[in-house]
């Protein structure tokens, strides 16, 4: 049984306390009772609303994208528990987890994830026609995803190209083009996400080494902790690009500042041999988002 500082399901957290008993699993193969996974790919979607301006965000896009955050991420999720189930019994971390374990069938598991996707269809043909058009491409990526971590050192790349995307659907849905600042944001979200991944990836790496997955944490091992400032230093330049074509001002670079303290932060203080350290400097960058958000905002109302 993994053990606490481990085990990524809590047990007596509020899924085991409120909801009901035959829709606990779901909710974990879902992840809703792990959120930052869905912060992380929701906040590219509001930064490229956000960057579209020209004043304040959509509000119904905000919350249109929010919801389609959940069950897109709830989808990917369970694809990927559904490709991984045999990998995942034999990781100490992830062995609890409902297909694994025995809570849910794989069978079920798939009617499951057919109707987050109905759910993410319906959003998704309410919007621009360009922005459709990037939602049904994304699908290639989503698909894809699951099986980089047999074939090459660096998934986390790849999980970039997929958890970014809405950076580029953000402002499509609003503006219906596609110009330089959102693909200099997508760009900058790549780098992100190569840090921040490549941190949780640690928290994996001795069974990951034992069973034959590949990952960024094992390519890089000793060399994590400088790549980690380069990975981050390279989405700060390009999210700074991004505002400069944009046409944001002070209060953006000022954001960007405060991201680059808490990046920063992360990738000179996190110990890479504690897998509950990683998992804590990996659920920090919900901070990064909220930074580069409302900067954003602001940048567009001052």
């Amino acid at each position: 049984m993994p053990s606490s500082e481990t085990n990524d399901i809590r047990p007596g957290d509020w899924v085991d306390r409120l909801a009901p008993a035959f829709w606990r699993p779901y909710f974990r193969l879902a992840r809703l009772d792990r959120p930052i996974g869905t912060w992380l790919l929701l906040f590219p979607c509001w930064w490229g609303i956000a960057l579209a301006g020209p004043t304040w965000p959509n509000w119904g896009m905000i919350l249109l994208f929010g919801v389609g955050a959940v069950v897109m991420r709830g989808a990917g999720c369970t694809f990927n528990d559904i490709v991984d189930r045999d990998f995942d019994g034999r990781v100490e971390r992830t062995a609890s987890r409902p297909i694994p374990s025995g809570a849910v069938s794989v069978w079920r598991a798939v009617l499951f994830m057919v109707a987050q996707l109905a759910i993410g269809a319906l959003i998704l043909v309410s919007l621009d026609r360009l922005a459709i058009t990037l939602g049904f491409l994304v699908i290639v990526l989503i698909a894809t995803y699951p099986f980089m971590k047999r074939i090459t050192y660096w998934p986390q790349f790849f999980l970039g190209l997929n958890f970014n995307w809405g950076a580029l659907m953000g402002w499509a849905a609003v503006r219906g083009d596609l110009p330089w600042p959102p693909v200099l944001l997508y760009l900058g979200g790549i780098a992100w996400t190569l840090g921040y991944d490549t941190i949780y990836a640690h928290q994996d790496k001795d069974d990951d080494a034992m069973i034959g997955i590949k990952s960024s944490a094992l390519a890089l091992g000793s060399r994590t902790r400088p790549f980690l400032f380069l990975f981050y230093v390279v989405a700060l330049v390009l999210w700074a690009a991004s505002g400069e074509a944009a046409g944001l001002g002070l209060p953006f670079r000022i954001a960007l500042l405060l991201a680059a303290l808490q990046l920063f932060w992360q990738a000179a203080m996190v110990d890479l041999s504690s897998p509950a350290d990683c998992g804590a400097k990996f659920r920090s960058n919900r901070w990064t988002g909220w930074i580069v958000f409302l900067g954003t905002i602001v940048a567009h109302v001052v």
